[in-house]
C-alpha cells in the first residue's frame, strides 16, 4: 500500500498465497526494494482529500478482511 498507489485495493482480485507487504517505506524497506516494485503493484486506500494516512494496523486489517471477503470467508 502506498499513498502513491494508482489502484485501489478493491480493484484487484486477491489470490490465496499472494504476498502482501506492509510497513513504513522509509523505515522497513530498502530504497532499491521500493523502487523495484511495479507501479501496478502499489495499491492505495481511498481517503478524504485532507485526511492523513491510516495507521499500519488499520491498513492491514482492511486488506486482510477484503481478501478474506473475496474468498467468501473461507
Amino acid at each position: 500500500l502506498s499513498t502513491k498507489g494508482t489502484r485501489t485495493y478493491s480493484d484487484i482480485a486477491f489470490q490465496k498465497n499472494d504476498p502482501v507487504v506492509f510497513g513504513q517505506k522509509t523505515r522497513v524497506f530498502s530504497q532499491s526494494f521500493a523502487d523495484g516494485l511495479p507501479n501496478e503493484h502499489l495499491l492505495r486506500l481511498p481517503m478524504q482529500p485532507d485526511s492523513r494516512s491510516l495507521n499500519l494496523s488499520n491498513a492491514v486489517a482492511i486488506i486482510a478482511y477484503e481478501a478474506w471477503r473475496q474468498w467468501n470467508f473461507s
